[in-house]
């Protein structure tokens, strides 16, 4: 969900990739900062993600991740993952397995 909010929108610092996804899922996901922050570091570390420091709207220092070509291929991958998920549970919910 980071790798794709990141794609959709570009560079964005932490706080706001978490409002995003609280806001594209109607409120359904609400990460915490003690969770999204290790995962992005992780993800930084992996090479998905570059992180740089700048200045956000409201004048205050955050980190920007942005998705690297590693990255946009990691999620071309789990994109397909997902599809391949998805089409096997709607298989299922129409009794075809």
């Amino acid at each position: 969900m980071v790798l794709q909010t990141l794609n959709s929108l570009g560079p964005q610092h932490g706080y706001a990739i978490a409002a995003r996804l609280g806001q594209v899922s109607g409120g359904a996901l609400q990460l915490n900062m003690g969770t999204l922050y290790p995962a992005l570091m992780r993800l930084e570390q992996r090479g998905l993600l570059r992180g740089n420091w700048a200045i956000t709207d409201n004048n205050r220092r955050a980190r920007f991740y942005a998705l690297t070509a590693a990255g946009r291929r990691e999620l071309a991958k789990e994109r397909q993952a997902w599809d391949r998920m998805a089409a096997i549970i709607h298989a299922l919910l129409r009794g075809e397995i």
